[in-house]
């Protein structure tokens, strides 16, 4: 009996109360993805080329999908925890994608030295 006494008494906050943010961080981001997707097609109108182009662009892609993450998807407010368990396997998936390229570039270049080399 004295566990429904207790629970009674903690004031329970309503859904409402925790979930909301204000309507002024969403317009902030939109703007932010907007300079950004700018940015992007700035890229292309300027016509940058080699590896600055790739730099720039990855790198505005990347700050855009952050933003989109970490507000829209809620992953801000998430523990902290939970935030690792949804971002580092993908980044440990583009570790290995990286360590299996390099790998497939050793690969063809001893199958190039070795079995085309001598003819």
């Amino acid at each position: 009996m004295s566990h429904s006494a207790t629970a009674s008494t903690t004031p329970v906050p309503s859904h409402d109360e925790s979930q909301q943010h204000p309507i002024r961080l969403y317009l902030v981001v939109w703007t932010w993805l907007f300079i950004l997707s700018v940015g992007s097609y700035m890229v292309d109108i300027l016509q940058f080329q080699g590896l600055l182009r790739w730099g720039l662009i990855v790198t505005l892609m990347l700050l855009k999908a952050g933003l989109i993450v970490s507000i829209f998807m809620h992953m801000r407010w998430e523990r902290l925890a939970l935030s690792y368990a949804i971002l580092v396997p993908p980044v440990l998936i583009l570790v290995f994608v990286a360590l299996m390229a390099l790998e497939a570039n050793y690969t063809q270049l001893t199958r190039v030295l070795f079995l085309n080399g001598g003819t």
